[in-house]
């Protein structure tokens, strides 16, 4: 009963954080911010959704469970490992292609430049060649 409540909790909040990437991915402004929500939100869903798998599975605990369980907790290693990797990796990429930052702009001392560059995005003084 009480690994039930838990696999249930774990696989909702792990529903719940897949949501919030999802939405993270819409309403985020530019692209360094929208990777940052798919990394964070992605790895820890997904490690939230194997270790209910990995709770579903010890309910009955045999040798044929415990070994399924333990290459479920192999791949939540390598997710814990890669995916913040493989994000930092992309971030990386889009900063050495000068993929522009987003800024908010200030009503006092917006011109029409800054509108234009409202849509362009920005790049900041020391990324310009």
């Amino acid at each position: 009963m009480i690994f039930d409540i838990l696999v249930i909790l774990a696989m909702l909040t792990g529903l719940l954080f897949f949501v919030a990437t999802t939405v993270g991915l819409i309403r985020f402004p530019d692209f360094y911010s929208r990777v940052h929500a798919a990394g964070k939100g992605d790895t820890l869903s997904t490690t939230l959704f194997l270790g209910g798998a990995i709770l579903f599975l010890l309910r009955d605990f045999s040798g044929d469970t415990l070994l399924t369980a333990g290459k479920l907790l192999l791949i939540v290693f390598y997710i814990f490992i890669a995916s913040p990797t493989a994000t930092h990796a992309i971030i990386d990429a889009g900063y050495e292609f000068r993929v522009p930052y987003w800024t908010r702009p200030t009503k006092d001392n917006s011109t029409e430049r800054d509108e234009e560059n409202l849509d362009n995005g920005f790049y900041p003084e020391d990324l310009k060649g």
